[in-house]
């Protein structure tokens, strides 16, 4: 490793957030470095990359100011977040530094912010429900401890709306059982900032959570950076304090374009649409950080949030993510342009996890009865309505109407809720039976009988 004594003015050349430094001892990849300016400031990076006669250093704070006069000092050691359990309820900056005016940090730990990937076999199946308060989510695409479930939305759609609704009402069942939220927020604008500030503040529910901001303005280094501190953090929460840990992250996209301009800066071959060739192994060492160790009490569950340009589901960011993860939850611009809050649409959206985490003694025990028929009627009735619109109303059988009658129903009751809303799964199940009432007993063709006997309401 590089002594910490030595200093080296042999800068090359600067591109984008890249310093190229001319070889003078072996470095290590990921290495700290700190830049000496000629004012006498000093600026902070690591080693990106390091081969027989270069180094590339990626500079956290920006490379203005820095020339060839500079010196560059390796430090021996990697970055690291200093944690502690008394970060709950603090807003960070993407550094990992105060927003909120309070003090540094004291540090229990200081951990490798790259973490340790979790052995296999050492892995435990994702289990047991979070209650997010959200019906289409709840009930359609059950969140599941240890789960990575990314929601697909695009420009002009609600999703910090979401992401914000989730990290207020999220919760796990259970007694003794502490819970808390790590609110990573990627490449976001001023604006968005305060609005994120000022709801956790209104809510209260910062006082169960860990925030970070990353801003529009601020380097695209950090913003490669920043996902990883809130990551390490979650999982000192999760693996060494026992809690089970929600991580939402907003926006990805955000993320894989600044590791679009890094790789510009660095003139790597560029693959899928401009981005670099290892997107997906980046992703995957962000999205694989979740999940349950044997023997191990806490949990990490993610929830990564992503706008897909031009709203396209094929794009490299949704397609790579889709494959890392356990499902989806895509939003709807059809169900948006309607009124409808949240606008998730369930017939593109899955939780392959979903049987894990319900059931008797999780949710309740007609939970995945009623959503296999929510599913299949709420189909059915949509497809109705593209007959109608060639053949008209009045052509429909009284079984077909029911079932365009019930699609409006579902989209009205089911999906629709308050932004402040928290619907219990009980409130959730219930709601959809006061649907399906409206239907004939022989349309329920995926719900036993015992449980059309034990919660079907009586028509009135």
């Amino acid at each position: 490793m590089a002594t910490v004594a030595k200093e080296y003015k042999t800068i090359s050349q600067i591109a984008g957030p890249l310093v190229f430094v001319k070889k003078t001892e072996p470095v290590g990849y990921k290495e700290l470095v700190s830049v000496r300016l000629s004012d006498g400031s000093i600026k902070r990076g690591e080693v990106l990359d390091s081969s027989d006669d270069m180094v590339v250093v990626q500079i956290f704070e920006g490379t203005t100011g820095i020339d060839r006069s500079a010196s560059v000092r390796f430090l021996g050691e990697t970055m690291k977040m200093p944690v502690s359990k008394e970060m709950l309820g603090r807003v960070l900056n993407g550094a990992g530094d105060p927003l909120d005016g309070g003090a540094k940090i004291v540090p229990e730990k200081e951990l490798d912010i790259a973490g340790a990937a979790i052995n296999p076999w050492a892995r435990d199946s994702p289990a047991d429900f979070i209650e997010t308060g959200i019906s289409t989510i709840d009930g359609m695409n059950t969140l599941v401890r240890g789960q990575k479930l990314p929601i697909f939305s695009a420009s002009g759609l609600p999703h910090n709306d979401i992401a914000l609704q989730i990290a207020r009402q999220a919760k796990v069942r259970g007694e003794n059982e502490e819970f808390a939220v790590v609110f990573i927020a990627l490449g976001i604008t001023n604006e968005e900032k305060q609005k994120f500030m000022n709801e956790f503040e209104r809510t209260g529910a910062l006082k169960n959570a860990v925030v970070f901001l990353n801003l529009a303005d601020d380097p695209a280094v950090e913003r490669i950076a920043t996902p990883r501190l809130g990551l390490t953090t979650a999982e000192y929460m999760a693996f060494e304090l026992g809690m089970q840990v929600l991580v939402i992250m907003t926006d990805i996209t955000n993320y894989c374009e600044a590791l679009r301009q890094v790789g510009a800066a660095r003139e790597e071959v560029p693959g899928r649409r401009g981005y670099p060739g290892y997107m997906y192994t980046d992703l995957a060492q962000l999205y694989e950080r979740a999940g349950r160790i044997k023997g191990k009490k806490g949990s990490i569950t993610q929830i990564p949030i992503l706008t897909m340009p031009g709203a396209d589901i094929t794009h490299p960011i949704p397609d790579l993510s889709g494959y890392i993860t356990e499902g989806q939850i895509v939003l709807s611009m059809d169900l948006h342009r309607a009124g409808i809050y949240p606008p998730v649409n369930v017939s593109s959206s899955l939780s392959r996890l979903m049987n894990s985490g319900i059931g008797k003694g999780k949710t309740r025990d007609d939970h995945k009865a009623v959503s296999d028929q929510l599913y299949a009627s709420y189909a059915e009735g949509k497809d109705l309505r593209g007959l109608v619109a060639i053949v008209g109303k009045d052509s429909l059988s009284a079984k077909d109407r029911k079932l365009l009658d019930f699609a409006d129903l579902f989209e009205d009751r089911v999906v629709r809720q308050g932004i402040d809303e928290d619907r219990s799964i009980e409130t959730t199940l219930d709601i959809a039976w006061d649907i399906l009432k409206e239907l004939d007993i022989d349309q329920l063709t995926r719900i036993d009988k015992k449980y059309i006997e034990k919660y079907l309401p009586k028509k009135e």
